[in-house]
């Protein structure tokens, strides 16, 4: 690092690579610096529920590791079998979890981090309280590379429940779906995730699988409660209480891990299923405040039908996080610019309503141009205060999150 920056050389931190947002591009040359050897579990502290690990270990390799002593570490990200801690942290990934447990940066303790001119810095530690100086944990974690190379990560762990039991509630409509998860937390039940697919995905799902989901159902809750044992069956028939009343179509409850298994191929399905529609999809992931999703959908649903595009929404309805997923034939005349002007519309959309334009994928390169929609430039100019300040030549991670223009 201190190499580049006194040669002016750009440097790009990458983990697996597997961002949506192109964060780890290396958009004007220079070295791309390749952490996935940094791969190591330092220490796992049972008994402060601690553990120190290198940015480059695959998150599910650390899920089962620290699960094997009875611990747990709840940030899920969909990309855990392959995306990397220190691509986590740098994106502050989320996941279905997110309701109940928090992101990534409610799990970061630490860091040991590289800046921009080379200079080795460690930022927190392993207690779970301290306030001395900036919260330079914080500052790193969510940064998409642009401030500092992540070399170590300090990560709070939690005992690991004792059970899970997974239900799968059909509905006929969104707006049931969206009422039964505030009923749900109303009723104070936290569960573990709150998945929800709207009509145009369980249409996927149906067309491109031999999974049986009714006719009527136009929108789907997967729920998944945890904790001791000996209370998961009374949330689980409390639940069904509470969303009955609210258009289900059905309600299925897993009593085995097999058959929680099977509930949750359907969520897994989704992906796959998408490719049916169209083969070309754009993934964006705005966030609204969970009582707007409804009114969200409807809004996403008449600018699919403005555009003339397929628009498929599905993702983490605890949160309001959408996942809202444009199909097109790049190959077609035309297809990209309604593409593009459908998620432009997308975006504004969600802002209007009091959301975000990203809940977990972050800006990269691809929703550069669409900054100022969201933040003020007062805003902006103070974000590009701190990384002049701290990156001087702006050589780490150059060209992502803001526009050249603001």
């Amino acid at each position: 690092m201190r190499l580049a920056n006194e040669t002016g050389i750009p440097v790009y931190p990458r983990g697996a690579g597997s961002g949506f947002t192109g964060g780890s591009l290396p958009t004007s040359g220079g070295i791309v610096l390749v952490t996935t050897r940094l791969d190591r579990i330092l220490e796992i502290d049972e008994e402060n529920l601690v553990a120190t690990v290198e940015p480059g270990l695959v998150t599910e390799q650390f899920q089962k590791a620290v699960e094997k002593v009875g611990l747990f570490y709840p940030p899920d990200p969909a990309s855990l079998k392959f995306s990397t801690l220190g691509g986590n942290v740098a994106e502050c990934a989320g996941g279905p979890r997110c309701v109940k447990y928090g992101v990534t940066k409610d799990y970061i303790l630490g860091l040991e981090i590289v800046t921009p001119t080379g200079d080795i810095i460690k930022t927190g530690g392993p207690t779970m309280k301290g306030v001395v100086g900036y919260d330079l944990t914080k500052l790193i974690c969510g940064s998409e590379g642009t401030l500092a190379v992540i070399t170590k990560i300090i990560i709070k762990l939690l005992p690991k429940p004792e059970a899970k039991k997974t239900m799968l509630v059909l509905f006929d409509s969104i707006d049931g779906a969206a009422q039964a998860v505030s009923a749900i937390i109303g009723h104070k039940i936290i569960p573990a995730t709150l998945e929800f697919m709207d009509g145009r995905t369980i249409d996927c799902v149906r067309q491109a699988t031999d999974l049986q989901v009714p006719e009527s159902a136009r929108a789907v809750l997967i729920i998944e409660v945890d904790g001791d044992r000996e209370f998961l069956d009374k949330q689980a028939a409390k639940i069904a209480e509470i969303t009955q009343p609210l258009g289900v179509v059905e309600t299925r409850i897993a009593e085995t891990p097999e058959e929680s298994e099977a509930l949750w191929q359907i969520r897994r399905s989704v992906s796959a299923s998408l490719r049916k529609v169209n083969p070309d999809k754009f993934n964006e992931d705005i966030c609204v405040p969970r009582s707007k999703v409804p009114e969200m959908i409807r809004k996403i649903d008449a600018i699919s039908d403005r555009h003339g595009v397929p628009i498929v929404n599905f993702g983490h309805a605890g949160d309001g996080n959408i996942h809202v997923n444009v199909m097109i034939d790049s190959k077609q005349p035309g297809e990209q610019e309604k593409a593009d002007a459908a998620i432009e519309e997308v975006f504004k959309a969600a802002l209007a309503l009091g959301g975000t334009m990203s809940g977990e994928h972050g800006v990269g390169i691809m929703k550069q141009s669409f900054i100022p929609l969201e933040l003020a430039q007062n805003a902006v100019d103070y974000m590009k205060t701190i990384k002049k300040a701290l990156d001087p030549n702006n050589i780490l991670n150059p060209g992502k999150i803001f526009p050249s223009d603001t």
